[in-house]
């Protein structure tokens, strides 16, 4: 079971892009991987975002903001799994495609859609400084903070049992304990 306050808190990567699909999250040619650690060096590599290093960018971050149709493509568990195993286990984004966005809730983390109005300020606030997050589950909020002093709570919904997957660590997890 994930804990809501370790697994959704932490330091924040902006990715200022529309349309990143889960070709460029993890490449197609690391499907035949059977592990998840196996993907860990891969996530993002194929990504083309001007001033973004997968090799530099990516170290101690836990949290992804980006803009819409985060995860189009292809209906793979790959790009989930490849964002899991590298720490990152909460992505906000104005939304998703809809596969990929059950396939996080399935292995217990979170896709949290936020109004585009709300994305934006958060990349005019914080994109520019280290940034982290803190999430309350509970309250369902978020609280983004910077090194600068600035600091903006945001709320956020999400269905019940996606609340539930998230408890219990995934659908797997959750079956294992409801059936």
């Amino acid at each position: 079971m994930l804990s809501t306050t370790d697994s959704f808190t932490g330091t924040v990567l902006f990715l200022d892009r529309d349309d990143i699909n889960t070709d460029e999250i993890i490449p197609a040619k690391y499907l035949t991987e059977i592990s998840k650690e196996a993907l860990q060096p891969f996530l993002l590599e194929d990504l083309i975002l001007e001033g973004f290093d997968p090799n530099t960018d990516l170290e101690g971050v836990t949290v992804i903001v980006t803009r819409s149709n985060f995860g189009c493509g292809s209906s793979r568990e790959h790009a989930p799994w490849a964002l899991e195993v590298n720490g990152i286990h909460l992505v906000i984004a104005e939304n998703f495609s809809r596969i990929f966005r059950q396939n996080m809730y399935n292995c217990g983390m979170m896709a949290v859609e936020l109004p585009k109005e709300t994305v934006q300020k958060l990349f005019t606030t914080f994109s520019d400084n280290l940034c982290r997050v803190k999430t309350d589950l509970e309250a369902m909020s978020f609280t983004f903070s910077n090194d600068t002093g600035k600091s903006l709570s945001v709320p956020f919904t999400i269905s019940a049992f996606d609340k539930t997957l998230i408890a219990a660590g995934g659908w797997v997890e959750f079956a294992d304990t409801t059936y």
